[in-house]
């Protein structure tokens, strides 16, 4: 089979083809044979050697994609050949709350992704996929769609009428966008192009903010609304500040994303405690909230938003446009 590894050093432009022997399932395993995979900014942070987890060469990349199930190994129940898939991101990771260890359980590093023709997995980390989606629209659902579900719905509790306010245009924000509207919330959605606004206005946002034009988007959105309920912040330090301002007294942020970096200097913790804010760090979420979300999205019929899609052997390309951040809308997308 082909795939797509990092073979001797980190850096999107170390991936190579390469053929590989096709793996066969165990007990309680499937082979998948992959039709797409989405790229995420986790899946450049881990090329680029900057993720703090320890990758073992030759490794294969990307933590999400979706395909056909071919065959099972001994003693599977939850699935048959034929079935239409996806793997969770961390396969362990069945129900309840994060513990400790999900992230060493993480397709995509540290275990290997799915930039291959054929993948292994235990049943208990796959789920079914929408049947009215494709395979590249399904391959953008086990990162992105499940971070802006969890956060929202199943942690954060998002509720009609409420107001939530997203970072940018890419994957997690517009799905937070999509799922805002599926449950009948008002969307504030900032971007530094006008292009991208009126994208957004079209697909359903309330108001928009351009944060080049308007630095002080938190203030924006105070006197719009008198103050959020619940921010997805993906910039991290240099905007988890202003998401906070930007809140209601009791409001949620959400750190999905650390986009300008992890390290908040000398931060003034007073905006939380007189906002009496929650703050929830994302471990973007368990199976059996993308089993629910997934039902959601079925009965809704809602189709996520794809910019671009490559062929495996230009994931260099891909990766080069997901590097640059700022020319694509939704999910940028790999057939294979």
């Amino acid at each position: 089979m082909k795939a797509i590894q990092l073979t001797n050093g980190f850096g999107f432009e170390e991936l190579t083809m390469t053929e590989l022997d096709q793996p066969t399932p165990g007990p309680k395993e499937v082979l998948i044979r992959m039709r797409a995979a989405s790229l995420n900014y986790r899946d450049l942070v881990v090329l680029s050697g900057l993720m703090p987890i320890e990758v073992k060469f030759p490794f294969i990349p990307l933590s999400d994609g979706a395909g056909e199930i071919v065959a099972i190994g001994q003693g599977v129940t939850r699935f048959q050949v034929g079935q239409r898939v996806a793997g969770n991101l961390q396969q362990r990771f069945i129900s309840g709350n994060p513990r400790p260890g999900v992230l060493e359980e993480s397709l995509g590093g540290p275990l290997n992704g799915v930039a291959a023709e054929y993948v292994v997995l235990h049943e208990d980390g796959v789920v079914p996929i929408p049947d009215h989606l494709t395979y590249e629209e399904a391959s953008t659902l086990p990162i992105a769609a499940l971070t802006a579900w969890s956060m929202l719905i199943e942690y954060g509790g998002l509720q009609a009428g409420d107001t939530v306010l997203l970072q940018g245009t890419g994957g997690v924000s517009i799905f937070g966008l999509q799922f805002s509207l599926m449950t009948g919330a008002r969307v504030i959605i900032t971007s530094s192009s006008n292009d991208k606004l009126e994208r957004a206005k079209a697909l359903g946002a309330w108001q928009t903010i351009n944060y080049s034009e308007v630095p002080d988007w938190d203030k924006a959105a105070l006197e719009l609304t008198g103050g959020v309920d619940h921010v997805l912040d993906v910039g991290g330090a240099a905007t988890m500040g202003k998401s906070i301002n930007a809140l209601r007294t009791g409001g949620t942020v959400s750190m999905v994303g650390f986009l300008s970096g992890l390290t908040i200097p000398e931060y003034d913790v007073s905006s939380i405690l007189q906002k009496a804010a929650t703050v929830r760090g994302s471990q973007v979420g368990n199976r059996e909230h993308f089993e629910k979300m997934n039902r959601a999205i079925a009965h809704h019929r809602l189709h996520p938003v794809i910019d671009r899609v490559f062929p495996l052997d230009r994931i260099g390309e891909a990766f080069a446009l997901l590097a640059e951040g700022k020319q694509y809308f939704g999910k940028i997308v790999v057939q294979i």
